[in-house]
């Protein structure tokens, strides 16, 4: 079976190359270019594509990979909503996923982006770079003995709450499915609370729901309001689970003391691009950076070799499953 990878980079290919020597039935091909509706006719002869989080798989995209005899989008990321999954669904395409890579990293970048907003340590960085040793404006909190909100306790948030507790905090989770294990059996989360006592509690929010029409702008001016004073929030799960306006506000206002975001509502015009020698202009992402308090990275939590790996054989898996008719990988289908 012949697969199209588009938006590839270097490291996408690598790990994927590393990988196809344990796929003889799979022609895996790659481009720079990303899928969008204007590329998709570059899938011509190909019977799968491959995507990624800044994809852009639209009711046109598919319908030109439908027309072109494309049968299966493989995302090798977690999310999916770069998908127009109804309309997929409609025309009888497959769409699979990979829904745990490596969630140990994830977790782990979650913590260092708290611990960098937190301590001033980005701050701190270039400040002795430049010279100047000076300490003022960057105080931070101790973590040891504080509480923790874990929005989310799937793979990932389950992770973050054990690197919580090995921090010495009492963790608080809240979830639509409350992992009770993780109360009971590893005693990694103290106790499962609603959204309204997770924000009047916490000295630091972490979150990792998924985006869907309920979840969309969770933390907005409202949410905000009931947090703690000087509360840290963190973001690496999606974007669009902060309001900006509402969280450039929180800042300004001193109710949020520190920031650490892995994802942001503007990323897909710049996730992965160069636009260093560019002028964002009134860009919400160009005002949260200027913040002290503020910490960005480009969608970069879960980018370690071992997670990469992964993606690449679960991708891998996944179509060699469909080219033998056999299932897919459990919980890796989308439909």
């Amino acid at each position: 079976m012949k697969i199209l990878v588009f938006g590839t980079k270097s490291y996408d290919k690598i790990s994927f190359e590393k990988e196809l020597k344990d796929y003889p039935d799979l022609q895996v091909n790659f481009t720079e270019t990303n899928l969008t509706p204007l590329t998709a006719t570059l899938a011509q002869g190909y019977k799968a594509v491959c995507g990624f989080v800044n994809s852009d798989i639209s009711a046109m995209t598919l319908e030109v990979l439908r027309g072109l005899g494309v049968e299966l989008v493989l995302m090798r990321c977690a999310g999916f909503d770069a998908v127009n999954v109804d309309f997929a669904k409609s025309v009888g395409m497959r769409v699979t996923r990979v829904p745990a890579y490596s969630p140990e990293a994830i977790a782990e970048h979650a913590m260092g982006l708290a611990l960098c907003a937190n301590r001033r340590i980005h701050k701190g960085y270039i400040r002795v770079r430049e010279n100047d040793f000076s300490l003022e404006g960057l105080v931070g909190v101790t973590l040891h003995g504080k509480t923790a909100g874990i929005l989310g306790t799937g793979r990932i948030g389950a992770a973050l709450c054990r690197i919580c507790k090995g921090f010495g905090m009492k963790v608080l989770g809240s979830d639509l499915y409350p992992n009770q294990k993780l109360v009971d059996e590893e005693h990694v989360v103290d106790e499962y609370v609603d959204y309204d006592t997770l924000y009047a509690n916490s000295d630091l929010i972490s979150l990792h729901a998924f985006l869907n029409k309920e979840s969309y702008h969770l933390i907005d001016d409202e949410s905000i309001a009931k947090m703690k004073d000087g509360v840290i929030l963190v973001n690496s799960a999606r974007g669009a689970l902060v309001d900006s306006n509402a969280l450039i506000r929180g800042i300004r206002s001193g109710k949020i003391g520190a920031v650490g975001l892995d994802v942001y509502e503007e990323e897909n015009a710049n996730v992965y691009q160069d636009r260093e020698n560019q002028i964002l202009g009134s860009s919400i992402t160009a005002r949260l950076c200027s913040f002290p308090n503020v910490v960005m990275t480009s969608h970069q939590a879960f980018f370690t070799h071992e997670a990469l790996g992964q993606i690449a054989r679960i991708t891998l898996d996944n179509a060699e499953a469909y080219a033998n008719g056999k299932d897919f990988i459990e919980r890796s289908v989308v439909c």
